[in-house]
């Protein structure tokens, strides 16, 4: 397995080294040749292989390779990282599809997605304490990332329970303090990706 995830970072870093190299090669008339980025990605279980990738030295391989240096900054709030790409202070970040279509676009950031690196396919989840069901939201208090993947899921598992989003009072939480106020005795319900949700 071991042996499989390294061959897989290893085509992941590939394509990565290639799009900035290409990004190297062919600056914008009167700009200097750029070999130097910086690629913000915060705490998600489908973008930890980037940090591990760079302690391994599967990117320095590749920086070596094509002349440029790639730093993996971590931001420790997910909607943060994605505005310091949109206010330039980054020049790539691991985000939500969905989400390089609002914040950056909406802040007039043109934005290429290189590498698709996972699917949620359960990465995602609502919780709610002494209730089984979304239908019990109603009316409660529900912590989150606002306008993040987690209010999308929250919004579609609503709309499937017969709700709307006016019959849950949302609290904006930031990814890095949500399992921490998840026990709280006032938080009754969240919605947090992995690897919060599993620790929650």
């Amino acid at each position: 397995m071991l042996n499989g995830l390294r061959r897989l970072l290893s085509l992941a870093a590939i394509g990565f080294a290639l799009a900035l190299a290409s990004c190297s090669e062919a600056p914008e008339e009167g700009s200097a040749q750029r070999d130097t980025f910086n690629i913000g990605w915060s705490i998600y279980a489908g973008w930890m292989p980037w940090p591990y990738a760079d302690q391994a030295g599967i990117v320095d391989k590749w920086e070596e390779k094509y002349g440029i240096t790639i730093n993996f900054v971590q931001v420790n709030d997910y909607v943060e990282s994605v505005n310091q790409y949109t206010a330039g202070q980054l020049d790539g970040v691991t985000v939500a599809n969905m989400d390089a279509l609002t914040i950056p676009a909406a802040g007039g950031k043109d934005t290429s997605a290189i590498i698709v690196g996972d699917y949620s396919n359960g990465n995602d989840g609502i919780l709610v304490k002494d209730a089984n069901s979304v239908g019990a939201l109603k009316g409660q208090q529900v912590n989150l990332v606002e306008l993040s993947v987690s209010h999308y899921l929250l919004a579609r598992a609503l709309e499937g329970a017969d709700l709307a989003m006016t019959d849950v009072n949302t609290v904006n939480t930031a990814d890095a303090d949500i399992a921490g106020a998840f026990t709280s005795d006032d938080v009754t319900a969240a919605v947090a990706w992995n690897p919060q949700l599993a620790s929650m």
